[in-house]
């Protein structure tokens, strides 16, 4: 039975199709938002007003229908100005070049059936290892995340039988420890930041410790469950008076307790390791004692730094810690060689794994929202490594992506740049601009599920670059402002503390004169929204093209048989939904 690939030929009719319509559209993502005043950007690209945008892409209209484009224009925009006219018109083909209306995704249920059918109904995992649900130890979002793409690892680890897993970009390790802990893998966690390494290896520490402790508390209350007929929920009362409750999920029974000793010990552990402070009050009655690792809602984007950036003192300490990790490895019994190692590396299609991990073998290699070049470049090390058997990169961070036809070639490392990747798209010397990039990260189902943009924010920085340019020769700085929005009290105090960081003398300007530009461009702030709306309704289609430039470089691979863009999360909760997927020919 075949695995359900889209044809070559059939992606990149599409890929023509979403170029066709950026060409047109894109000049809107690539207007920045600062020059919105100083240039005109209403006037220069739009031929209706504010409201009406506004009032159609609020509209409930179904988009798909097939209308009749107006005469002398293409996608809502005139053949002859290239400003936009017809808004319902962008509207309906912003929808259908976006990666759903395309109709290029599987949806992770698809994947899952595909894998069964090639490779046999296998079950990951082991199915006697309890270990908490994800959401016991992580925040929402990550929990979403964690379970989604462990399931698909774990079933490509199965397909290819491998036992190893290689992620790339690890952070904080919260993938690492759950693939290792409860699918039985051996999981080696890469990342730049040696903070996060240390984190990693000492928050896993701590987890795998007191999740034996929660499986054997776990085992205890779940024989007594085991008398129970349905699957409603009990009580039981421990020794110490503490209650616990137990429910029947999916077969399964998960126990939990309000209160225990055991929650309040992970509280002292995990806080010191997390610099985090544990109030106990905080907790939700009925939370197992993972719900403190919870605290960790927000994971730092270290930028990566390239080796020849990092300074002696750095690359010294990398290759002690590494050194450390690997004598710890070689201390390692046979019964602990599924533990999550994390190393610190920054890592390209050329480096060697076999330098940083001695003992590898065959493995799957992951990157769960890998930033800006590292997912191609995790991609390109798929395909040039043998022992890198599947692959499932989850990218993000479009704006830090470095492009082959960008005339500063900005961020690209050896002449390899993060975009294009297909050598399709490299003939066609295709170009986004960082502008645009930018506005892909946006998250359209989160907006239109209710999540706003900050537009005061931008209004101000917008209105302070028209005072810039009135007053100050140097409103070109390289110096940035910052962020000065959230300390400011109101527009008059934005301003003064936006010129004191920029160097510029603030006695020029009366609070009256700072007043008087936001009271003459505040009527002008829904061109601003509505403008800004339009560059959500563009988003998944330059993420789209992104998407489809990087799947289009793993069909191109002679040793890779299957391919596929997959859906993997809910994009409300994770916006960055989407994960390229790669399957090289078993060997066996």
């Amino acid at each position: 039975m075949a695995f359900n690939d889209l044809p070559t030929d059939t992606l990149k009719r599409k890929i023509d199709e979403v170029e066709r319509f950026l060409s047109i559209s894109l000049s809107i993502s690539n207007a920045h938002t600062v020059d919105f005043y100083t240039r005109d950007v209403w006037s220069t690209f739009m031929c209706v007003s504010p409201e009406e945008v506004l009032h159609s892409i609020s509209s409930t209209d179904d988009r798909m229908g097939a209308v009749e484009e107006k005469e002398n224009t293409t996608f809502g925009f005139c053949n002859a100005s290239k400003k936009l006219v017809d808004i319902s018109a962008l509207l309906r083909a912003a929808k259908a070049h976006s990666v759903p209306g395309l109709g290029v995704c599987m949806q992770l249920e698809e994947l899952m059936d595909n894998l069964t059918l090639i490779y046999g109904d296998t079950i990951a995992g082991d199915s006697s290892c309890k270990v908490p649900v994800p959401d016991e130890f992580m925040n929402c979002k990550k929990a979403h995340e964690v379970q989604a793409m462990s399931e698909v690892v774990a079933s490509l680890a199965e397909c290819c039988r491998v036992k190893q897993v290689i992620d790339v970009g690890s952070g904080k390790g919260y993938l690492c420890s759950y693939l290792s802990m409860r699918f039985n893998l051996q999981v080696f966690g890469i990342d730049s930041s040696s903070t996060n390494t240390h984190g990693a290896q000492e928050r896993n520490r701590k987890l795998k410790k007191f999740s034996k402790a929660y499986q054997k508390q776990n085992r205890a209350i779940g024989n007594r469950a085991l008398d129970s007929e349905d699957g409603s929920k009990q009580h039981s009362e421990n020794s110490d008076g503490n209650t616990n409750f137990i429910t029947k999920e999916k077969g399964r029974f998960v126990a939990q307790a309000e209160t225990s000793d055991l929650s309040k010990q992970v509280s002292s552990d995990l806080s010191a390791s997390d610099n985090a402070t544990l109030d106990p009050s905080d907790w939700d009655a009925g939370s197992s004692f993972l719900s403190t690792l919870s605290l960790d809602v927000i994971e730092d984007a270290s930028p990566r730094v390239h080796p020849s950036r990092l300074s002696l003192e750095e690359r010294e300490r990398r290759k002690r810690d590494n050194l450390e990790r690997k004598e710890r490895e070689g201390r390692r019994n046979d019964s602990d060689s599924s533990l999550f190692s994390p190393l610190t590396s920054y890592v390209t299609a050329e480096t060697e794994l076999k330098t940083l991990i001695t003992e590898l073998e065959d493995a799957v290699l992951v990157g769960l929202h890998t930033c800006g070049d590292l997912a191609p470049s995790s991609l390109r090390m798929f395909g040039a490594k043998q022992e890198l058997r599947a692959v499932c990169s989850v990218g993000c961070c479009y704006h830090l992506l470095s492009e082959e036809f960008d005339e500063d070639r900005r961020g690209c490392v050896s002449g390899v740049c993060g975009f294009p990747m297909s050598q399709y798209l490299k003939d066609q010397a295709c170009f986004c601009g960082r502008n645009a990039r930018m506005s892909a990260c946006l998250a359209l189902e989160r907006v239109s599920a209710g999540g706003g943009l900050p537009m005061e924010s931008l209004f101000y920085r917008a209105v302070l670059h028209v005072i810039l340019q009135d007053h100050y020769d140097c409103f070109k700085s390289e110096k940035r402002v910052g962020n000065v929005y959230s300390k400011a009290s109101s527009f008059v105090d934005y301003v003064r503390r936006a010129l004191r960081k920029l160097d510029l003398d603030e006695t020029k300007l009366s609070d009256g004169d700072i007043q008087s530009y936001y009271d003459r461009y505040t009527p002008r702030m829904d061109e601003m929204v509505a403008f800004n709306m339009l560059k959500v309704t563009l988003a998944p289609c330059i993420e789209g093209l992104i998407l489809l430039d990087r799947l289009c470089y793993l069909k191109e691979q002679e040793n890779v048989s299957h391919s596929a863009l997959v859906q993997l999360f809910d994009p409300v909760q994770s916006p960055r939904c989407y994960a390229v997927i790669g399957i090289k020919e078993s060997t066996v």
